[in-house]
Protein backbone atom coordinates (compact mmCIF):
# COMPACT_ATOMS: atom_id res chain seq x y z
CA UNK A 1 0.00 0.00 0.00
CA UNK A 2 3.23 2.38 0.88
CA UNK A 3 4.43 2.02 -3.08
CA UNK A 4 0.82 2.82 -4.23
CA UNK A 5 0.14 5.85 -2.15
CA UNK A 6 3.96 7.16 -2.79
CA UNK A 7 2.75 6.63 -6.71
CA UNK A 8 -0.44 8.74 -6.42
CA UNK A 9 1.82 11.80 -4.53
CA UNK A 10 3.64 11.22 -7.59
CA UNK A 11 0.89 11.44 -10.28
CA UNK A 12 -0.64 14.24 -7.99
CA UNK A 13 3.14 16.13 -8.16
CA UNK A 14 3.07 15.58 -11.82
CA UNK A 15 -0.59 16.83 -12.60
CA UNK A 16 0.30 20.11 -11.10
CA UNK A 17 3.41 20.91 -12.82
CA UNK A 18 1.46 19.89 -16.25
CA UNK A 19 -0.96 22.20 -15.72
CA UNK A 20 2.29 24.35 -15.71
CA UNK A 21 3.68 23.15 -18.23
CA UNK A 22 0.87 24.42 -20.58
CA UNK A 23 0.07 27.52 -19.01
CA UNK A 24 3.53 28.81 -19.15
CA UNK A 25 5.63 27.16 -21.50
CA UNK A 26 2.85 26.41 -23.77
CA UNK A 27 0.63 29.07 -24.19
CA UNK A 28 3.20 31.73 -23.07
CA UNK A 29 1.42 33.01 -19.80
CA UNK A 30 4.29 34.14 -17.18
CA UNK A 31 2.65 32.62 -13.83
CA UNK A 32 3.14 35.48 -11.24
CA UNK A 33 2.08 36.56 -7.81
CA UNK A 34 2.63 40.77 -7.16
CA UNK A 35 3.17 41.71 -3.69
CA UNK A 36 3.28 45.60 -3.96
CA UNK A 37 6.34 45.85 -6.25
CA UNK A 38 7.68 42.37 -5.32
CA UNK A 39 7.01 39.62 -8.01
CA UNK A 40 7.43 36.20 -7.21
CA UNK A 41 7.12 33.84 -10.15
CA UNK A 42 6.12 30.80 -9.97
CA UNK A 43 8.22 28.11 -12.14
CA UNK A 44 7.87 24.35 -12.32
CA UNK A 45 10.09 24.02 -8.92
CA UNK A 46 7.65 26.02 -6.68
CA UNK A 47 4.97 24.42 -8.67
CA UNK A 48 6.15 20.98 -7.64
CA UNK A 49 7.58 21.22 -4.28
CA UNK A 50 4.04 22.68 -2.63
CA UNK A 51 2.41 19.97 -4.73
CA UNK A 52 4.35 17.21 -2.94
CA UNK A 53 4.40 18.98 0.46
CA UNK A 54 0.49 19.00 0.21
CA UNK A 55 -0.11 15.67 -0.90
CA UNK A 56 2.86 14.00 1.80
CA UNK A 57 0.80 16.43 4.45
CA UNK A 58 -2.61 14.65 3.18
CA UNK A 59 -0.61 11.38 3.27
CA UNK A 60 0.11 11.95 6.91
CA UNK A 61 -3.00 12.82 7.53
CA UNK A 62 -4.88 9.92 6.79
CA UNK A 63 -1.99 7.72 8.01
CA UNK A 64 -2.51 8.83 11.10
CA UNK A 65 -6.05 8.61 11.45
CA UNK A 66 -5.65 5.25 9.92
CA UNK A 67 -3.12 4.22 12.82
CA UNK A 68 -5.19 5.62 15.48
CA UNK A 69 -7.58 3.46 14.46
CA UNK A 70 -10.17 6.35 13.60
CA UNK A 71 -13.72 4.87 12.79
CA UNK A 72 -14.22 6.02 9.56
CA UNK A 73 -10.72 7.14 8.64
CA UNK A 74 -11.46 7.64 4.47
CA UNK A 75 -14.92 9.83 5.26
CA UNK A 76 -13.15 12.05 7.34
CA UNK A 77 -9.88 12.10 5.70
CA UNK A 78 -12.13 12.68 2.64
CA UNK A 79 -13.82 15.53 4.32
CA UNK A 80 -10.60 17.55 5.51
CA UNK A 81 -9.37 16.99 2.05
CA UNK A 82 -12.65 18.71 0.51
CA UNK A 83 -12.21 21.77 3.32
CA UNK A 84 -8.40 22.35 2.39
CA UNK A 85 -9.36 22.53 -1.30
CA UNK A 86 -11.96 24.81 -0.58
CA UNK A 87 -9.72 27.27 1.61
CA UNK A 88 -6.95 27.10 -0.78
CA UNK A 89 -9.17 29.06 -3.11
CA UNK A 90 -9.13 31.83 -0.81
CA UNK A 91 -5.94 33.23 -1.77
CA UNK A 92 -7.58 33.73 -5.22
CA UNK A 93 -9.66 36.72 -4.51
CA UNK A 94 -7.22 38.91 -3.22
CA UNK A 95 -5.57 41.64 -5.47
CA UNK A 96 -1.89 40.92 -7.35
CA UNK A 97 -2.94 37.59 -9.37
CA UNK A 98 -3.81 38.52 -13.02
CA UNK A 99 -6.89 35.90 -14.02
CA UNK A 100 -4.68 33.46 -16.09
CA UNK A 101 -2.58 32.96 -13.33
CA UNK A 102 -5.70 32.91 -10.99
CA UNK A 103 -7.38 30.46 -13.45
CA UNK A 104 -3.97 28.47 -13.99
CA UNK A 105 -3.23 28.56 -9.72
CA UNK A 106 -7.65 27.42 -9.36
CA UNK A 107 -7.13 24.29 -12.40
CA UNK A 108 -3.38 23.13 -10.15
CA UNK A 109 -5.10 22.95 -7.09
CA UNK A 110 -7.77 20.79 -8.68
CA UNK A 111 -5.81 18.84 -10.57
CA UNK A 112 -3.66 17.76 -7.53
CA UNK A 113 -7.30 16.96 -5.20
CA UNK A 114 -8.10 15.33 -9.02
CA UNK A 115 -5.42 12.46 -8.08
CA UNK A 116 -4.84 12.76 -4.57
CA UNK A 117 -9.28 12.65 -3.24
CA UNK A 118 -9.54 8.88 -4.94
CA UNK A 119 -6.06 7.68 -5.18
CA UNK A 120 -5.47 8.48 -1.43
CA UNK A 121 -8.71 7.57 0.04
CA UNK A 122 -9.17 4.80 -1.87
CA UNK A 123 -6.77 2.61 -0.36
CA UNK A 124 -7.70 2.57 3.24
CA UNK A 125 -7.18 -0.83 4.90
CA UNK A 126 -10.61 -2.20 5.08
CA UNK A 127 -12.41 0.37 2.98
CA UNK A 128 -14.57 -2.66 0.95
CA UNK A 129 -15.56 -3.58 4.49
CA UNK A 130 -16.32 -0.14 5.60
CA UNK A 131 -18.43 0.37 2.68
CA UNK A 132 -20.73 -2.77 3.07
CA UNK A 133 -21.63 -2.56 6.89
CA UNK A 134 -18.16 -3.47 8.68
CA UNK A 135 -18.48 -7.35 6.94
CA UNK A 136 -16.14 -8.92 4.86
CA UNK A 137 -16.57 -8.43 0.99
CA UNK A 138 -18.65 -11.62 -0.77
CA UNK A 139 -16.72 -12.51 -4.05
CA UNK A 140 -18.45 -11.24 -7.06
CA UNK A 141 -18.03 -14.27 -9.26
CA UNK A 142 -18.94 -17.98 -8.19
CA UNK A 143 -16.36 -20.30 -7.23
CA UNK A 144 -15.69 -23.60 -9.08
CA UNK A 145 -14.24 -26.93 -7.70
CA UNK A 146 -10.73 -27.11 -7.63
CA UNK A 147 -10.92 -29.40 -10.32
CA UNK A 148 -12.45 -27.12 -12.75
CA UNK A 149 -15.94 -28.97 -12.76
CA UNK A 150 -18.91 -26.97 -11.38
CA UNK A 151 -20.20 -29.74 -9.36
CA UNK A 152 -21.70 -33.03 -9.93
CA UNK A 153 -23.64 -31.63 -13.44
CA UNK A 154 -20.32 -30.21 -14.86
CA UNK A 155 -18.84 -33.84 -15.39
CA UNK A 156 -18.71 -35.48 -18.30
Amino acid sequence: MRRRRLGVVALAVLAAVLVWLVADPLLGHRLGITDGEQTLDLGAAPVGVVALLASLSGWGLLAALERFGVRRARAIWTGVAGAVLTVSFLPFIGNGIDSGTRVSLALMHLAVAAVLVPGLGGTSPGTRADAIGGRPPTPSTPRTAPDGGGGPRGRA
